[in-house]
């Protein structure tokens, strides 16, 4: 917490009002970064966003037109808390292409995925409740189940995915502890922030131990089609339509300006969704999501979605080709999908302590404890290649190399504190 913001807590006169809750409320090391990275100077390889430019803003344009003109009154309108059952049907069509079959009735629409998520961490978690996620996780993830005040219980993950036997050990360990396991918690396709997509075998296996026990499973899906050479496998909702909540979004295969995520529950949950969804907003913008809509009936949205996978891979492979110039002793993940690669540093290198000094060299990147929910990750660090343009990703690597060899050369004349000067 930077002096401003503790000065501003201390002179807030309803500091003694807030639920408790509100008090595991702080700023996101991502959202953090964005006065740096707005500087033009600055190579940000730090938030995940999409790379928009890529996208046929002549056939938005016309889909607004259409709509305004054949709609308009409709869409600018209250519409369902479950969300338009035009949209809905049309996301089975986008879910059948990772083996999902489903019924518009199950389907919820959600202002973006993450507001699905917090949703069911509403309906779900109790104060010091268990939440078990991958290690690293998703940071967003990680904020909402502390707003919520849950313990959340990092699983081993290697370079194919959250480890089966890992995750039996840690089921092991919390119900010895007496705590009452809510559900799992996985980003299974090039996961954010690892890169890393859990293999099939491990799929099955993480399935039967969590319906052995009775554990909800949560799956993440925002990358899954945006592969770059071998599709994923087949979702973890394509297996088990029982025991899997799956999570989807336009942010990343569209663009995130249009706030339209979905949610494929089970019919009781999908039932507490729609109210809790109806609690919170009324319901999710009829406009966004007819504007949604109107394009997938209209555009060839697989063409584009193969254009993004396009523009994608070239953003991976400029990284991986500068990781390799310019830091070829340094350990990452190698993505066959999504936004990101994730760095393990030197020994004795704290990527939070570091992240001024690679500021200073106009680089910014995201610290690896952002993405644990006990603060670990100082020896990570999360490169995402989506949004620069490959030159300027091979810049920011080469940057973010002499930071990072210059901290190396301290760490080896001077040990630890030399490397925090």
């Amino acid at each position: 917490m930077t002096q401003e913001q503790q000065q501003g807590l201390n002179l807030d006169q309803w500091l003694g009002a807030y639920a408790a809750r509100a008090n595991t409320l702080s700023v996101s090391e991502v959202r953090a970064l964005f006065a740096v990275v707005s500087r033009p100077e600055v190579v940000s390889l730090a938030g995940g966003m999409p790379y928009v430019s890529a996208l046929p803003k002549e056939l938005l344009s016309q889909s607004y037109e259409t709509l305004m003109a054949s709609r308009g009154d409709i869409a600018l309108q209250y519409g369902s808390g479950q969300g338009d059952p035009v949209l809905r049907d049309q996301i089975r069509e986008l879910m059948a292409l990772e083996g999902i079959s489903s019924s518009v009735e199950d389907l919820v629409i959600t202002t973006g995925s993450q507001h699905g998520l917090d949703l069911l961490s509403g309906l779900f978690l109790d104060e010091g409740d268990v939440v078990l996620a991958e290690a690293p996780s998703y940071v967003g993830a990680i904020g909402i189940f502390r707003h919520y005040e849950a313990h959340i219980e990092h699983v081993f993950t290697d370079d194919d995915g959250m480890s089966p036997e890992a995750l039996q050990e840690s089921i092991d360990k919390m119900l010895a502890e007496g705590r009452k396991i809510k559900f799992l918690y996985l980003v299974p396709n090039f996961g954010n922030p690892s890169g890393v997509t859990l293999s099939e075998p491990r799929r099955h296996k993480i399935l039967e131990i969590c319906r052995r026990h009775h554990i909800l499973v949560i799956e993440d899906n925002p990358y899954g089609l945006l592969y770059f050479d071998e599709k994923p496998p087949m979702a973890l909702r394509s297996y088990n339509e029982d025991g899997v909540i799956y999570l989807g979004s336009f942010s990343k295969i569209l663009a995130p300006g249009f706030r339209v995520g979905y949610v494929l529950a089970p019919p009781a949950i999908r039932d507490k969704m729609v109210l809790a969804n109806e609690s919170a907003l009324l319901c999710p913008s009829s406009f966004s999501q007819m504007m949604i809509s109107e394009y997938l009936a209209t555009a060839d949205w697989q063409k584009q979605i193969d254009t993004f996978r396009g523009v994608y891979r070239d953003r991976r492979d400029a990284a991986l080709q500068a990781m390799q110039e310019h830091l070829p002793g340094v350990r990452t993940t190698k993505p066959n999908g999504g936004f990101y690669l994730w760095l393990t540093l030197p020994q004795g290198i704290d990527s939070k302590a570091m992240l001024p000094l690679a500021v200073k060299e106009l680089v910014a990147y995201t610290p690896g404890t952002a993405f644990f929910g006990d603060g670990t990750g100082q020896s990570n660090l999360r490169i995402s290649y989506s949004y620069p343009t490959p030159d300027n990703i091979k810049i920011g690597i080469k940057r973010l190399a002499t930071v990072i060899n210059l901290q190396t050369e301290l760490l080896e004349t001077f040990g630890h504190k030399g490397a925090e000067r």
